[in-house]
């Protein structure tokens, strides 16, 4: 299994330009946040990761790119309910 370092880096890097922030708490659950790079505003907060599903790098780019996207959907519809008001 890869070290949750190791991980921490590949999820903080594979989310670039968007700040990435993987933390891990007492129970060994990571919690990332991803924060815009240009407002610092935070996009998404997903907590209670068990890395032990991260174990392969098809596991990880699966995660990240779930992410992403969950990340794109509220982004999107923040912008439509901003341009209804």
């Amino acid at each position: 299994m890869i070290s949750l370092l190791e991980l921490r880096h590949i999820i903080e890097t594979a989310f670039l330009p968007t700040q990435c922030v993987c933390t891990i708490d007492a129970d060994n659950r990571l919690m990332v946040q991803l924060i815009n790079p240009v407002t610092q505003v935070e996009e998404l907060t997903v907590a209670g990761i068990d890395p032990v599903d991260l174990s392969s790098s098809r596991a990880i780019a699966k995660f990240v790119v779930e992410i992403k996207e969950e990340a794109r959907l509220r982004r999107d519809a923040s912008v439509r309910s901003y341009r209804r008001g």
